[in-house]
This record gives C-alpha cells, structure tokens and sequence, in this order.
C-alpha cells in the first residue's frame, strides 16, 4: 500500500509525534522497586541541561535515587539497539541503520554527560525486567544504591 502522503509531508507528521518513554516498561520497573522496597525515586527529573557541539538537550533519566546520585535508563530492545534482542525493520535499511546509530550515540553522550556531572548511570534493557530476569535485575539495582549507603 503506497503512502496518501508526499514524502516531505509524511516526515513532517512523524517529526511532531514525540516520545514520552515506554510507558510500560517504566511502569514494571516502578512495581519492582514497590515489591521489594526499593525507595527514594522520582521519574522523569530533569538533572541539566546539556550541550553536544550545536545541540543542546535535556538529561531526563527514568528514574533518579538523588541521594544516592544513581540515574536509571529502562531501554528498549528495539530502539536502543539491543544485542540480543535488537532487529532492524527490512524497509528502508539506510534510515533505520542511522536512526539506531544515533540512538546509540546519543545514550553514549548522556551517559558521558551525566558521569561527568559526578553521577551513576544505570541502563536496562526491556527484557531485563522478564519475570525470569528479575532476580539479576534486582540484585544490579541493590548493588548500585548500595554502593552509595
């Protein structure tokens, strides 16, 4: 099925379309941390405002333990190029292999950004939080805040 859009009008719809995380993977995080008492979260803080050459961004982690200067990024498989788990869709091969490129750098530059900002950068990835998975999970997560303890 061909597109009802021009190309230049397709890319501008999907440029107004922004992503506020994966909801549910965040959320089976938040439930880990309540099960097994994990506290002194917030989602979504802003901790700076960072610049990379003419781009400017904001660092806003999953979740932050302020206290414990820990910062959470729960990735997704598929977006954030996940070795075991990642795929490419088969059209249009070029865009997807940059766009995960960039995804890639760009976690790199934040991850760089923040440890420079004397803070601990923690990634999961999505199928880390699999009910099988959960126990290594959880022990990586105590582990990291108590370090800080």
């Amino acid at each position: 099925m061909s597109d009802v859009f021009t190309k230049a009008k397709r890319s501008e719809v999907m440029s107004r379309i922004r992503s506020r995380g994966n909801k549910d993977t965040e959320l089976a995080l938040a439930k880990l941390f309540r099960r097994h008492g994990i506290t002194g979260w917030r989602r979504h803080v802003e901790i700076r405002k960072a610049e990379s050459g003419k781009q400017k961004f904001k660092v806003r982690p999953d979740f932050v333990f302020r206290q414990a200067l820990l910062t959470i990024f729960v990735d997704g498989c598929f977006w954030h190029g996940c070795p075991k788990h990642g795929t490419q869709p088969a059209g249009n091969r070029s865009f997807w292999k940059k766009k995960f490129a960039r995804n890639i750098a760009r976690d790199r530059l934040v991850n760089r950004t923040l440890r420079r900002a004397g803070w601990r950068v923690l990634r999961i990835w999505e199928h880390e939080l699999a009910r099988k998975n959960q126990a290594r999970l959880l022990n990586r997560i105590q582990q990291a805040l108590g370090f800080y303890e």
